[in-house]
């Protein structure tokens, strides 16, 4: 995997992903040169399964100047491209357990193709994020101790 071209920082804060799932995006006209520039935001993206496929909704991808009239609406809900057992697995997995799909990065591989890392989900409870917040703060605390020590 390559250097991600976009993060959705909030999939992070607010889910706790179980498992990730790599896939392809079905994009049309200049939504691969908008991508590579980096102008892509995967904030309040989610995915559902629906007729043995995956879509991706709420994903912003802005219009490609040059591209003039081949432009699409920024926000239309794209096809995820994955293997028929993973699509099955998946749609079990969020019927039965209440979990949630998200987008997690956008990256090309290294056969140039545009990839979604799609997580499934399980949402946090405000006190699991301030757990994590505590957590986070307690080892920040015992690098600085440890650094300072080392001087």
């Amino acid at each position: 995997m390559s250097k991600p071209v976009s993060t959705n920082k909030k999939a992070y804060r607010d889910y706790e992903i179980i498992e990730t799932y790599e896939c392809g995006i079905e994009l049309k006209g200049g939504e691969v040169k908008s991508i590579r520039a980096g102008k892509i935001n995967l904030d309040d993206s989610f995915a559902r399964v629906e007729k043995n496929q995956i879509t991706l909704y709420n994903t912003h991808i802005s219009p490609y100047e040059q591209a003039s009239y081949l432009n699409v609406d920024p926000v239309r809900p794209r096809r995820l491209l994955m293997h028929k057992h993973q699509i099955e697995k998946l749609s079990q997995s969020v019927a039965q357990r209440s979990f949630t799909l998200v987008p997690v990065k956008v990256y090309f591989n290294d056969r140039g193709f545009a990839k979604i890392e799609l997580a499934l989900c399980k949402g946090k409870k405000l006190y699991d994020k301030r757990a994590d917040i505590k957590r986070r703060e307690t080892d920040l605390e015992m690098r600085r101790v440890v650094k300072s020590r080392r001087k």
